[in-house]
């Protein structure tokens, strides 16, 4: 590891191989490359050879019940029943009929507990998510050295570790997985990038995406629902303000369909109830001008 000191910064520079990619991965505020492989096949093999030596196991215990349910002996039948007596009966150093079914007791709750352990291990890691197809292509960029000569980072068989994508996993899922959040990233990512430690690969700051999603969404919602009224107020003709009602309310469904991940009865109730305000206010008074009149007079 060596420091040098560039426009003012100090910056480290890590040896090739596990220091460097360490770093790497470390230096991501939004931890976004921390990618790693599941290994699939090795996982479904270790669970199938787990469950395997678990069907065994519940073999020979069923092969040890049925020979106590045929055997007359009492003693076999109480070791059956009480807990306590079963106990006892295997520590006894000549009773190895005893002994033996409880050591086949304790090999099934080790084993059955690393079974029920990597069942929940492997169901966590198949929630998580795999990581963004930007994130990987500079990953993968960097992994191999694309700008300094096309080398990969790793030797041996690590060198291919991120080749089957389907094998990929994120550590951490990005802030904000809506639509509008992933078609800014994908979109206008530029103008949220930060520079890394290395200055080879710049991070796209999924933070500041979130805060401009954010405050874009407050906006986008106030026009919408502003606009509308403020538009309903200035137009008096019944036929244009019924139309204006439905191309509003059709726009507003658009946005919260195609730029949010509500679901399809989310979207149904928020716009049923923002074309209720939009109707609400045509209907009262704030639609329009009221006219004053004074007692007696009339509307020619």
């Amino acid at each position: 590891m060596a420091q040098d000191i560039e426009h003012g910064r100090n910056r480290t520079h890590y040896i090739s191989g596990y220091p460097s990619l360490a770093a790497f991965i470390a230096s991501d505020n939004d931890k976004s490359t921390a990618i790693f492989r599941r290994f699939d096949r090795l996982s479904a093999r270790n669970l199938l050879y787990l469950q395997s030596e678990l069907a065994e196991l519940e073999a020979r215990q069923d092969e040890f019940d049925g020979e106590d349910g045929k055997d007359n002996d009492m003693e076999a039948k109480q070791c059956a029943r009480s807990w306590t007596h079963f106990k006892k009966k295997s520590e006894k150093l000549n009773n190895e009929r005893e002994k033996k079914r409880m050591d086949l007791v304790k090999e099934i709750r080790e084993k059955i507990k690393e079974y029920r352990e990597a069942i929940l291990l492997e169901s966590t890691l198949l929630s998580l998510p795999p990581p963004s197809a930007r994130t990987l292509e500079a990953f993968r960029s960097h992994f191999h050295n694309v700008d300094r000569g096309d080398f990969p980072t790793l030797g041996g068989r690590s060198a291919h570790i991120l080749d089957d994508s389907d094998d990929l996993i994120a550590l951490r899922t990005p802030m904000g997985q809506d639509r509008m959040t992933k078609l800014v990233r994908e979109h206008l990512g530029i103008f949220f990038q930060t520079s890394p430690p290395d200055g080879h690969i710049a991070n796209v700051s999924d933070r500041g995406i979130s805060r401009f999603v954010a405050w874009f969404s407050v906006v986008l919602a106030a026009v919408l629902l502003i606009g509308a009224i403020a538009s309903l107020y200035v137009v008096q003709s019944p036929n244009w303000r019924l139309g204006m009602i439905a191309s509003f309310t059709v726009l507003f469904a658009i946005c919260v369909g195609l730029l949010t991940n509500a679901m399809r009865a989310e979207v149904f109730g928020a716009t049923a109830a923002y074309a209720a305000v939009l109707v609400v206010f045509v209907s009262g008074n704030l639609g329009g001008p009221t006219i004053l009149l004074k007692p007696g007079a009339t509307i020619t």
